[in-house]
This record gives C-alpha cells, sequence and structure tokens, in this order.
C-alpha cells in the first residue's frame, strides 16, 4: 500500500522526516530569481497537513531538488511536521522549538544517527492552513489570527515564517483566487513570503488539463501535483529555478519540464503587497 494511502487512513497522524542528503549530480547550479533571498536557508520546518505528507512527503521531493539544483552543498535540513485534517491552530508551534525536540537528530544516507547542533533549530517555517479554512466563514478569522502568532512564535526563535498557499478543489475552481486573496493578505499582514502553489496549479491546468494534478478525491495531490508544489517551493523560498533540475520524481520527462517551467514561471509572476 502507498505510504499516503496508509497514512490518509489514520485518524491523526503525525509525521516528522528529514530528508536525504545531497545527490551526487554534477549539474551546475540552478539560476536563482531576483527576488531570492541572499543565501537560501539550510534549514526549513513543514508544518500542515496530509496535502504535504501525500506522496512519501512534500519536504523529501524538495530536499531532492535542492540536493540538485545546489550540487556539493551540504547542510540542508527539513522536518515535516503534520498532522491529518489540520487546521493552522491545530498545531503547537512553540512545542516544536523546544530545546532537544524536533531537528534535534536526524540521518545521513548511509542511515547513520547524526545528532543536530545549531544555534537555531531552523531558519524558516512552512505553515499551510486546511485546504478550505482560510475561505470558510467559520474560519477564516482563525486562519489570520494563527497566521500572527505563528509568525510572531517563529520570529522569536529565530526562523522566518513562509505561508504555503493551497490549491483548489478540482471541481471548485473558483477557490484558487479565494484562497490566493488569503493568503497574501496573511503574508502583507505578517511580513511573510508566500508560496503560491495555488496558483501554480491553475497555471498548469490551464496550460496542460491533460495532466492530472489530483488524487481522485479531488482534493489531495497526485504525484505529479506534489512536484509541482515542491518545485514551486524551490523556487520562491530557495530562489532556484527547477527548470532542467535532474530530478524529476520519476515522472516522464516532457511532463517534469512542464511541470519545473510552471512552477518557474509562477514565481516570477506572482506579486506580494
Amino acid at each position: 500500500m502507498k505510504m499516503h494511502k496508509a497514512l490518509s487512513a489514520m485518524a491523526t497522524a503525525f509525521a516528522i522526516a528529514a530528508t536525504l542528503g545531497a545527490c551526487t549530480t554534477t549539474a551546475p547550479p540552478a539560476a536563482r530569481s531576483a527576488t531570492a533571498p541572499a543565501a537560501p536557508p539550510k534549514t526549513a520546518l513543514w508544518v500542515g497537513n496530509s496535502f504535504f505528507y501525500y506522496n512519501n512527503s512534500m519536504h523529501g521531493h524538495v530536499g531532492r531538488l535542492l540536493a540538485a539544483a545546489n550540487p556539493g552543498e551540504k547542510g540542508y535540513r527539513a522536518t515535516s511536521a503534520t498532522i491529518s485534517g489540520s487546521g493552522i491552530n491545530w498545531h503547537d508551534l512553540e512545542a516544536h522549538f523546544k530545546p532537544g525536540g524536533v531537528g534535534s537528530y536526524s540521518f545521513d544516507a548511509n542511515n547513520n544517527v547524526v545528532f543536530n547542533q545549531f544555534d537555531k533549530p531552523f531558519d524558516v517555517v512552512i505553515v499551510m492552513d486546511c485546504s478550505q479554512c482560510p475561505i470558510h466563514p467559520q474560519l477564516s478569522k482563525v486562519f489570520h489570527e494563527y497566521a500572527a502568532k505563528n509568525s510572531a512564535t517563529a520570529r522569536r526563535h529565530g526562523a522566518e515564517p513562509v505561508f504555503f498557499m493551497s490549491w483548489a478543489y478540482s471541481d471548485k475552481p473558483e477557490m484558487t483566487e479565494q484562497l490566493a486573496a488569503a493568503y497574501r493578505k496573511a503574508g502583507a499582514e505578517n511580513r511573510a513570503k508566500v508560496v503560491p502553489a495555488g496558483l501554480a496549479f491553475a497555471r498548469s491546468i490551464a496550460k496542460r488539463p491533460d495532466l492530472n494534478l489530483y488524487e481522485p478525491d479531488k482534493r489531495h495531490p497526485s504525484l505529479m501535483g506534489t512536484y509541482l508544489a515542491a518545485s514551486t517551493v524551490l523556487a520562491s523560498v530557495y530562489g532556484f529555478s527547477p527548470v532542467g533540475n535532474r530530478y524529476t520524481a520519476g515522472l516522464p520527462a516532457d511532463v517534469a519540464a512542464h511541470l519545473q517551467a510552471t512552477a518557474w514561471e509562477t514565481v516570477q509572476a506572482f506579486k506580494q503587497p
């Protein structure tokens, strides 16, 4: 049984995993966005739900894309903390920064435990709400309340908050602009970067409607959807262009190329207040 099906069957899941080390590709470093941070963040905490953990976890795909985009650069680390079906207020972000807790150790490519030494556990915290919570009439206030609280918590521990804009359900495309507006607002209110994954989904569907970015439930991402979102994170959070990246998640070359280009185009066109 695939991991995402096993996990989705659980009432509540809490997953913590570390990305693989740098791959051995000899490709030159990828192009970087004009709006990229001066130095890409080395460590990231992903806080969310099943949209993150489907397909062996989005943060793992970002790690492999990052290793291929910046070969030879070591020290990248990511940890995913997810709860099935969770909203932004289900997570105790403060607890994830407890000394000796989350991120205190990981495993290298040879499965050896590595006890991490750091002044701060994470450079960025990538947060998403439940798939409809930011635009739900009864939950949108909770989204903005906890976007502010989580931003303050992350910064108190030396990390920058990043909001992950989720995508519309496949049968409700009108959600795209609604979610985009909510995440843009949260980003502006909290001076935080926004990952425009939802806009990347809409752009891909407009250009290649033959590519299915969704699971049969019309909500969760297929492997193509996860790869597109991961490529968008690579471009927006780390500033590296995914175009031409050698890591394709096993997708056909033409499909991977389309998703890479779509992610890069979306990030380049995305404007935050």
